[in-house]
């Protein structure tokens, strides 16, 4: 036996509930920047002592439920701040290195990115997360597997020289020895602003390409 017609349309993606799912996941997302910024907001502070989510919440005007409804616990929080820095620091390197050119190009647009005053929020926020994975694992697992992604940027750097130049040299050490003089340089820059960090990491990149 057929059946009559209703009249009714089904919902689709693009019909009516379709677009309200799509308003409320928009939604969602914009209530977890807010919480993501919040975040950043008291971390950079440099008082990680009232980093909670209860004040994360309060400060980004959610409220606490909604607040551990996208994130189980600070240490949820933390994370998401872990990957949201990425663009400002690991992202422009990666594509610094795998840009057109060789390896003096590349090495040029790294200096010139390296060399590059670090806002002073991104800096207490590096300091505060390095503090806070003394103690959570899960914080020191996520920070240190950025640091990972960090370095081998360098490697990449170095594989390019070895690559160009058809060495067997392990690029490697190579570039893990510069990025920890980066790191170095950094602490020091923070302390003594009459350093010349271009030199030093010019002088740096000259002797460690001639063993190559």
């Amino acid at each position: 036996m057929a059946t009559r017609a209703t009249g009714t349309v089904p919902a689709t993606a693009s019909g009516p509930r379709g677009t309200g799912r799509a308003r409320a996941s928009a939604k969602g997302e914009q209530t977890r920047a807010r919480l993501i910024a919040a975040a950043r907001t008291l971390l950079a502070g440099g008082d990680a002592g009232r980093f909670t989510t209860r004040n994360v919440a309060a400060l980004s005007g959610v409220s606490h439920g909604m607040c551990h409804y996208h994130f189980a616990d600070r240490t949820d929080l933390i994370v998401a701040v872990v990957a949201d820095i990425r663009p400002e620091w690991i992202t422009p390197l990666e594509e610094a290195v795998a840009g057109p050119g060789g390896h003096a190009e590349r090495s040029e647009r790294v200096l010139a990115l390296l060399t590059r005053p670090e806002s002073p929020d991104l800096a207490r926020l590096h300091a505060a997360l390095h503090w806070l994975a003394l103690d959570d694992e899960r914080v020191h697992a996520s920070l240190e597997a950025e640091y990972a992604r960090w370095r081998s940027s360098f490697v990449r750097l170095f594989r390019c020289l070895v690559d160009e130049r058809g060495s067997a040299a392990d690029p490697v050490p190579l570039g893990e020895a510069f990025a920890a003089a980066v790191d170095g340089l950094a602490a020091i820059g923070s302390l003594d602003a009459a350093v010349d960090a271009r030199l030093v990491l010019r002088t740096l990149l000259d002797a460690l390409s001639s063993t190559v």
